[in-house]
């Protein structure tokens, strides 16, 4: 099954790839680094057990 990089849409192979679903390490590497500089963010506030929002 072909599957898109989600880095450089390149087309791979999902079957036999270690670095799925990127096309290779260099493009998970590239995921990672703007995960670590915070260029992704998950914007939702975690609430804890008694209801309230933390910070």
């Amino acid at each position: 099954m072909k599957i898109k990089c989600p880095t450089c849409k390149q087309k791979t192979e999902w079957n036999d790839n270690p670095y799925r679903p990127f096309c290779s390490e260099r493009c998970k590497l590239i995921d990672l680094g703007a995960w670590a500089s915070e260029e992704y963010k998950i914007e939702n506030r975690l609430e804890d057990e008694s209801g309230e929002e933390s910070s």
